[in-house]
């Protein structure tokens, strides 16, 4: 039990030390250049193809769960008669 406590230790040591050494190049400058010139795109879809997506099928899904709502709603209006 103290062994397997011990390694453990050493491993999550080795992967927390070895994950301070990696160099990332800084995005910032550039992300902030094309979200701050004003080409007159609105700020949720200034970045890429994936934003323009992302917001196209969001707007679906919300469009298409309203008309679901409405419909039940409809239908929960009007019970089916008795016979």
């Amino acid at each position: 039990m103290l062994r397997n406590l011990t390694a453990l230790r050493q491993i999550t040591q080795r992967t927390i030390s070895t994950a301070s050494q990696r160099q990332f190049e800084n995005k910032v400058p550039e992300k902030q250049k094309l979200f701050q010139e004003d080409n007159g795109i609105p700020i949720h879809l200034k970045g890429r193809l994936s934003d323009a997506l992302l917001y196209r099928a969001t707007m679906i899904l919300t469009l298409g769960e309203t008309a679901y709502t409405i419909y039940e709603l409809v239908k929960a209006s009007f019970p089916k008669k008795q016979d």
